[in-house]
């Protein structure tokens, strides 16, 4: 099966002035620094990882929202830019995304049933104002809003209803992918889960594909067919679900697993407790960029990058791993 979305070596950086000196100095904030993955028709792909680590960049650069430094973006075989010309637009019509707050995302000053219309009045001119209501009622009752929620405001709804909104907005011109930049982290937990339901339901309902992107990994879990951990750029672990949390092979990743909540289990749990804070995007170590956190590091984590190698589906950036020597972490007391 032929990808649907196929992203190679995707990089974005960032000229910044930093102090120092009497001028300060140029320098490059390397927000994603070489990210590759694929997602086939109907799948969903999981990119999780700390903030900062370059999951929302990822999402607008796979969009063609803002331009690469280098590489490359296809979708259903077409190069995706940035150039914002006719080629992107028909592409866009697609690819759609649910952003992470959906009162940012809604213009406060229209009714919802015009704002989910919206998609039509662009890329359908031609249909009326009347056919554009009925289409977006009908989107509506699909992601359960009623009716008569139809002339109201963005402020007069909740978080919840808010995002199924936005959805329902995302869906209007049935896409291919959609890109899902933390869908529920600005919601209570008993919403997250109606949420999360809504757009699973929705998945199996009309086939489409999503990259679903955010830093709760049992969310992540739920979600998705394939999960990609990033950290600090790059995408240092990468498989199916199962494996990666029953099995984490990363040190980084075994650290983020360890820190998700288990209800009911007896026992002591063993946490893995990272010293230190992840390393500015701007001054980025030599070598693995984790081995300035990484309680077991060794020279060449020190000096060479490591290169993410798969083997019988599951992919890890990590010299020991690959070298099939990787000794098990210390658990923190």
């Amino acid at each position: 099966m032929s990808s649907l979305l196929q992203v190679n070596d995707l990089k974005r950086h960032y000229e910044v002035h930093v102090p120092g000196g009497l001028f300060g100095r140029k320098a490059s904030l390397k927000a994603v620094d070489g990210v590759s993955f694929a997602i086939d028709k109907g799948r969903t792909l999981g990119l999780v990882g700390e903030s900062g680590c370059g999951k929302s960049t990822t999402a607008k650069l796979v969009l063609g929202l803002i331009p690469a430094s280098s590489g490359t973006v296809e979708f259903d075989g077409s190069p995706v830019t940035a150039r914002h010309d006719a080629e992107w637009r028909a592409l866009r019509r697609r690819m759609q995304m649910v952003y992470q707050d959906p009162l940012g995302a809604l213009d406060r000053r229209l009714p919802v049933v015009t704002q989910i219309g919206e998609p039509f009045a662009i890329h359908d001119p031609a249909m009326t104002a009347a056919e554009r209501t009925e289409r977006a009622s009908l989107l509506m009752e699909s992601v359960g809003l009623r009716a008569d929620m139809a002339m109201r405001y963005p402020h007069e709804l909740s978080g919840g209803q808010r995002q199924r909104v936005v959805i329902a907005r995302a869906l209007a011109l049935e896409p291919d992918l959609l890109v899902c930049d933390e869908p529920v982290s600005a919601l209570d937990v008993s919403i997250q889960a109606q949420v999360l339901n809504l757009l699973d339901d929705l998945r199996a309902r009309t086939g489409f594909a999503a990259l679903f992107i955010s830093h709760d990994l049992k969310v992540v879990r739920q979600m998705s067919d394939r999960v990609a951990v990033m950290y600090l750029g790059r995408i240092v672990e990468a498989g199916l679900p199962e494996e990666v949390f029953r099995r984490p092979q990363h040190p980084y990743t075994k650290a983020l697993v360890s820190a998700i909540p288990t209800p009911g289990r007896r026992g002591k749990r063993e946490r893995i407790v990272l010293q230190g804070d992840p390393p500015s995007p701007v001054d980025v170590p030599r070598g693995c960029s984790f081995h300035t956190r990484c309680p077991i590091a060794q020279a060449s984590c020190r000096s060479e990058v490591p290169r993410l190698v798969e083997s019988g589906g599951h992919a890890v950036a990590c010299h020991l791993v690959n070298a099939g020597a990787a000794p098990a972490v210390q658990a923190a007391e």
